[in-house]
């Protein structure tokens, strides 16, 4: 991943090594000359098995090329890094388990955020009470948020706002071409409920009824029954609430059943994961006209993020429309903690903390990282994608932004894309 400002971050991220294996993992991270060339420890959970496991295993191959990459370029501040990674199972309470061990008993250096708002909060607040930084790529939900950590920094767009171009493009549609009804059905997730919540207010105040909005609980979610529901009232825009591809699986294999196929299709998450969602719902046919919103996609027009597609299919093989998005937000968490121990020309949390609050702008293969006082990124881009005939993953919205094209709409019927 590496032309230019790519290179640049690899060596940023080079030099920053060295002095991250003098960091004294405790909670200030303050360094010691005694252990100038050792390795140094990153530690992070993550759902290797469970309800997120797809996502947590992208999120594993996106750290581990990181490594891979700035240990090519000498580590950070010449120190190799380490990257230990331990299995949360999916589970908010392993998951605070997992950050106690790494930090009190193995001593990582940093830690990197886990996958999913449900884990990252508890996970944050573990990191806080130990005064480390916090870098995450996938916890960007009000839940996170709204616990106001100084420590808590999340290089990806935040969660609430993502479907709000995908809204306004429907509410912006002719009245000729515009849906008349939708249905939001949802899983009890503090990622899926806040951004589909979000687009219904603005569809319902451009006129679009709402014929179904209903949250399942996560731990049964009512998929297949409530998808059934929802073809029996024939809306002509759905919007599934769901973290994962399982769940939009589940309801677009139950809308399939009942031959009811809407006009227009989105989700929170699940279509933007590559191969996994195509092998899911039975190829590109089916997943053709299915909208999602992301902060990246493989042939995102960045420097930084085609060097990524190159090194990642170099590690893993594939093709670019096979990468999960999760890798390349894993891979920007290492970017935004490589350039700020290089900045810093330091292993300190603390100064990565403060250094990451002083309004400095990250760039990552997702593009610019600039963080608020809760962590928030505020110069994130809201990008909205969609699955196109030939098993294409492009981005469609906003359309005034380089790179977006003509959106298929309406959707094709089930194995027609």
């Amino acid at each position: 991943m590496r032309p230019n400002g790519t290179r640049f971050l690899a060596l940023t991220a080079a030099a920053s090594a060295a002095a991250m294996i003098l960091v004294a993992c405790s909670s200030g991270g303050s360094s010691s000359s005694s252990a100038a060339k050792s390795p140094t420890l990153i530690g992070t959970s993550l759902s290797l098995t469970g309800d997120f496991s797809v996502d947590g295993q992208a999120f594993e191959r996106g750290y581990n090329l990181w490594v891979k990459e700035i240990n090519k370029s000498g580590g950070l501040l010449g120190h190799k890094v380490t990257l230990k990674i331990v299995n949360d199972n999916s589970d908010p309470g392993t998951v605070t388990t997992n950050y106690t061990q790494l930090i009190s008993a193995d001593h990582a250096a940093f830690v990197f955020g886990p996958f999913s708002t449900l884990l990252t909060a508890p996970a944050a607040q573990v990191a806080a009470r130990y005064h480390y930084a916090f870098i995450e790529g996938a916890g960007g939900g009000p839940l996170v948020f709204g616990l106001k950590l100084p420590n808590l920094f999340a290089v990806s767009p935040v969660v609430a706002d993502q479907l709000i171009p995908f809204a306004n493009w429907v509410a912006s549609l002719p009245p000729s071409q515009r849906p008349k009804t939708a249905a939001y059905p949802m899983v009890d997730d503090p990622f899926a409920v806040p951004m589909v919540q979000n687009a219904q207010a603005i569809l319902q105040k451009a006129g679009v009824k709402t014929v179904y909005s209903k949250v399942f609980p996560a731990e049964n979610p009512a998929y297949k029954a409530g998808a059934d529901q929802v073809a029996h009232k024939k809306p002509d825009m759905v919007v599934i609430g769901s973290p994962d591809v399982p769940g939009v699986q589940s309801v677009m294999q139950a809308f399939m059943q009942q031959h009811f196929s809407p006009k227009i299709l989105a989700a929170s998450a699940g279509p933007d994961q590559g191969a996994a969602f195509l092998s899911a719902v039975g190829g590109s046919k089916n997943a053709t006209g299915t909208m999602v919103p992301n902060g990246w996609y493989a042939g995102f027009q960045n420097p930084l993020s085609q060097a990524f597609v190159k090194d990642y299919i170099a590690a893993y093989g594939g093709q670019p429309a096979d990468i999960n998005a999760d890798a390349a937000e894993a891979y920007s968490v290492g970017e935004t903690l490589a350039a700020a121990v290089n900045a810093t020309k330091s292993l300190s949390n603390a100064k990565v903390i403060s250094y990451l609050h002083s309004g400095v702008t990250i760039q990552t293969v997702q593009g610019p990282a600039k963080f608020n006082a809760i962590g928030e990124n505020v110069v994130a881009a809201h990008f909205i994608f969609q699955w196109q005939t030939g098993a294409k993953f492009v981005q469609v919205l906003p359309t005034t932004a380089t790179g977006s094209v003509a959106i298929v709409n309406p959707k094709p019927a089930w194995g027609k894309g």
